[in-house]
Order: C-alpha cells, then structure tokens, then sequence
C-alpha cells in the first residue's frame, strides 16, 4: 500500500479521478479484513424530510471507551459524527460499500457513538443550504444520542474535503449556527475546503460556483475560513501531503487564522497534522484499518479536548469580538 501511494502521490494532480478510484480499490480489501463488528447499525436515519437528510448511526457494542476518553460526569459514550465531501455537486456517506461508513466504524470499535452524515448538494441546494443541513443533523444527534448510548454533551464534529465549508460553516457563521452555539466539544476538519475561489488551478471551480454562486465578490461573506471566531470549540485540522490543489495552502492559511486568534483573543490553540505519503483520498480510506495513524491522534486529541487541555476564550452569549468582521 505505502508503495502506491508513493508511486500515485506525484502524479495526483495529473488525473484526481482516477487516482482517486485506484486508492479506494486499494484500500477496499484491508478495510474489509477489518476485525468482526462491535456496533449495532441503526441506517438511513432521518433529520429532515428530503430524501438526502440522512444519517447512519453506529452503537457501539464492543468495548468501553479507553480512559482517555472517559470524564468525570460523562454519561455515555462520546460521539464522533462525520460528514463527507465531494466538491459541493457529488459525494453520499457510504461512496462505496468500505468508504466513508469505515471513519465510523472505526470510532465505534473504540467506543464512541459514531454518526455518518448525508446532506444536498448543489445546484438543488445552494450555500448555505449544505451548512444548514450539518447542524440540522448535529441538533437531531444532540437530541437523540441517548437513546443509542451516546452523551451529546461530548460530540465532536468531523468533516473531510468540501465537507468541512459545511461543517466550519454551521459551527463558526452566525447567520447558520444556533444562537448558543453548535453543541459539540471539538472539530475536526481533514483535507479542508474552507475557502471559495475560481483559481485556474482549482479543478472543483465549477462545484464551488454550483455553491457558493456565479458572484465571487460574496466569496469572501460565505467562505468559512473568512468567519473564524475565538469561542468556537477547538479545531484539529489534518492533510494530506498530497493533496486536490489549493488545499494544502487552505489548511495551512486556516491554522493561521486559528492560531492567531488563540494569541490575540484567547481562542483554543488549533492542533494541526499533515500525513505523509498519504493523499486526498487514502487521508479517508484508510479508516478501520491497521494503518490509520490519523484515527489514532484523533483518539488522543479528543481525549485532551475532553480533558480541557484545549480549552479556550467562550463567552456567555456565544458572540466573539469577531462576530461582526468579515474575516480574522
């Protein structure tokens, strides 16, 4: 495996769809010789009333979650939702029968309360119909979780790809998030797509157009990485070394924007890791396998963030001197 992705890595850029369907293909059989299940499948869930307002929860039926994960007060298992990508035109939560439903299945082998989120996509649905669709569905998991074992009051949010504007989106903007706050502890935001542009080099122009619309002087009200705020929760964010265009830069501008907050306004210190050898694809698919070092941090960064080793700047009427700028 490392040796095709080694080999695929340099010339990802070349041709991302194919190289794409060669990672998931290469992937598929470890994440099927993963071990027996240890959850109980509770699929197509529904947190709204069009057909893609779906969401799949795994209840974990193996073992305990590990100490680092357990606190005092806690009631139930922890909760690790995850939304997919798929350039804001494409994408569902089971890609194929391995892909993405393997990110939660691997949380819920070590204990967690593990959700696969499904949303619209453009051009039916156009910003920020996507955004509003993830926090329907943390709002829906916060308000169920127990029945399935989970305690909503430590819920992290994952996203991966295009994703992560939805995910960034309904827990940053103030125009789609609760009043309060999303009511989740933590973020995580994996080959993010954070930032709206129609770059020459961007392949998924035509997708951020689709959403975000033809008029790029509201790109910058719209994008995430434009409404970072000092009393979000703490925000892990994860590349790949070889990653779509443009998303290194926006990892990387993001972790900025996030780390300067921490200094000027006492937001949590954003934790960021880039994965070599991986790419944009195998960052997801190698969930649930033996090989997932990303999971494993994950793991332990939640475990500090439930600690509060991460703990940050949140004010009582969920507002940051930031609220009303456009940008950080």
């Amino acid at each position: 495996m490392l040796a095709d992705m080694r080999r695929l890595g340099p010339l990802w850029h070349h041709d991302i769809r194919a190289a794409s369907q060669a990672m998931l293909a290469a992937w598929a059989p470890l994440i099927d010789a993963a071990a027996p299940p240890a959850w109980r499948l509770h699929a197509d869930q529904s947190y709204g009333p069009h057909p893609r307002q779906r969401l799949d929860v795994y209840e974990p039926t193996g073992a305990a979650p590990s100490p680092g994960l357990l606190t005092e007060g806690g009631d139930g298992a922890p909760v690790l939702m995850f939304v997919h990508g798929g350039a804001f035109v494409r994408g569902e939560k089971c890609l194929t029968p391995q892909v993405y439903g393997n990110v939660s299945r691997e949380f819920a082998r070590h204990g967690f309360l593990a959700v696969n989120v499904e949303y619209r996509l453009a051009p039916e649905a156009v910003w920020p119909a996507g955004a509003e669709d993830v926090r329907d569905a943390v709002l829906w998991v916060a308000r169920n979780a127990a029945r399935f074992g989970g305690d909503a009051r430590r819920m992290v949010l994952m996203a991966h790809s295009a994703g992560c504007a939805h995910a960034a989106t309904a827990a940053w903007d103030a125009r789609v998030r609760p009043p309060d706050g999303l009511p989740i502890v933590g973020l995580v935001l994996a080959s993010p797509r954070v930032d709206a542009d129609q770059h020459p080099g961007n392949p998924n122009a035509p997708g951020v157009a689709a959403y975000y619309g033809t008029d790029i002087s509201l790109y910058a009200t719209r994008a995430p990485i434009h409404r970072t705020r000092a009393d979000a929760p703490p925000t892990f964010v994860g590349f790949a070394q070889y990653e779509n265009p443009m998303l290194e830069y926006q990892s990387l501008e993001l972790v900025n924007r996030l780390a300067c907050l921490a200094r000027t306004d006492g937001a949590p210190m954003p934790r960021v890791a880039q994965y070599l050898d991986h790419n944009h694809t195998s960052l997801a698919a190698q969930f649930d396998t033996p090989f997932n070092a990303f999971g494993a941090d994950l793991r332990d960064w939640i475990g500090r963030v439930l600690r509060g080793d991460f703990a940050g700047a949140r004010s009582s009427t969920g507002r940051s001197r930031g609220d009303d700028r456009r940008s950080t």
